[in-house]
């Protein structure tokens, strides 16, 4: 039995709109190869994905909590978040607790940062200058309590996570229900170690922009085993992370890439994020990208390169990351063609250009 994606084929002709003739047809249309079956992961997998996906939504629901803290402080008329870059962090969260504990005294409260914010004190105690009541106490621990019961279920649940992922086969030793492209049974292979997980989220987190737990939700929506999917093309098309080219005559256009998985392109682009502010080979490729295209296809331009490299650190478990440099355009360059369109350019706008060769050092 196939699971097929009624996409490929609501745009087929020739034929009428019943469930029993869609069946009919959908059988017509496999046994001609016209369509394909989507992927349906083994069981082991089918667990990394849901603990990964569980983890996912913690994370978001803890979020959310520290957003009504930030909140509750504004209603108290206090604004540390303009001064901390993270209300949560050590410093503030030791201001918050001490405001629960009765204490009102800006100065005194300022004087519970710690490290770097101890520079920024009086800024604090003008943002702590507030009317924080019992009212707000109250509410505020009850606050902190539930971050701190999703940050111990969040640990709970990585570490879940981790251990279903050294379950995993890092090819397939139990077939897939379904695979992503001709369906050709996987080939058999063994099971992850744990230290072979360690030095797969290691690796992937060596990637620009990225970290283990990012790297965590990648491996839990794709897996350890890349030979279902063949190839970085047929991953980054199953991805949804491929534009699609339009054509009508003689116009050829670009398609949207299409909805795709939401985890698993929440993750890429947090990671593509990240990597687009790095002085690196994924850094310039961004800032490359977005002096011809707006910066939402721009990150999905680079969310698609990671995505590649994803697949051939996964592919090849002895692969280590290595940076191409944020040069690598630049070393890549035709100095003496370069040197002859830039003197054109000059020559263009009525300069006399003279060219020295530099002395050597």
């Amino acid at each position: 039995m196939w699971l097929v994606n009624a996409a490929q084929v609501k745009n087929v002709p020739g034929r009428p709109k019943t469930d029993k003739l869609d069946a009919v047809w959908l059988a017509k249309l496999a046994e001609r190869s016209m369509i394909a079956p989507s992927l349906v992961p083994a069981e082991p997998m089918r667990h990394v994905r849901d603990l990964a996906r569980a983890r996912f939504d913690l994370v978001e629901d803890r979020a959310r909590v520290k957003q009504r803290v930030e909140k509750l402080l504004e209603d108290a008329l206090i604004k540390i978040s303009s001064v901390l870059t993270d209300i949560h962090g050590a410093s503030g969260r030791a201001m918050i607790e001490a405001l629960i504990a009765g204490e009102r005294n800006p100065r005194a409260l300022a004087e519970l940062a710690k490290g770097r914010a101890r520079a920024r004190r009086a800024a604090l105690a003008e943002a702590l200058d507030g009317r924080f009541t019992d009212h707000h106490a109250r509410l505020a621990q009850m606050l902190l309590d539930q971050i701190d019961d999703l940050s111990t279920r969040i640990e709970t649940v990585t570490a879940l996570l981790d251990e279903a992922i050294a379950a995993l086969p890092t090819g397939s030793t139990t077939p897939a229900v379904q695979t992503a492209g001709d369906g050709q049974p996987p080939s058999a292979a063994t099971a992850a170690t744990p230290a072979s997980v360690a030095s797969a989220v290691g690796r992937l987190a060596e990637i620009p922009g990225g970290g283990p737990d990012s790297m965590r939700a990648v491996i839990g929506e794709i897996g350890l085993d890349m030979t279902v999917f063949g190839t970085p093309q047929r991953l980054c098309s199953w991805a949804r992370v491929s534009p699609r080219t339009m054509q009508s005559g003689r116009k050829t256009g670009r398609g949207r890439t299409g909805k795709g998985n939401p985890y698993l392109k929440a993750a890429l682009r947090q990671i593509a994020i990240g990597a687009a502010k790095t002085d690196t080979f994924l850094g310039e490729r961004y800032r490359r990208l977005i002096k011809r295209m707006p910066k939402a296809k721009a990150l999905t331009a680079l969310q698609r390169s990671i995505l590649k490299i994803v697949f051939h650190l996964l592919a090849d478990p002895t692969a280590e990351f290595e940076d191409l440099g944020a040069d690598f355009y630049t070393r890549r360059l035709d100095r003496a063609r370069r040197t002859d369109q830039l003197a054109r350019q000059l020559r263009a706008l009525g300069w006399t250009v003279q060219l020295t060769e530099p002395q050597a050092a």
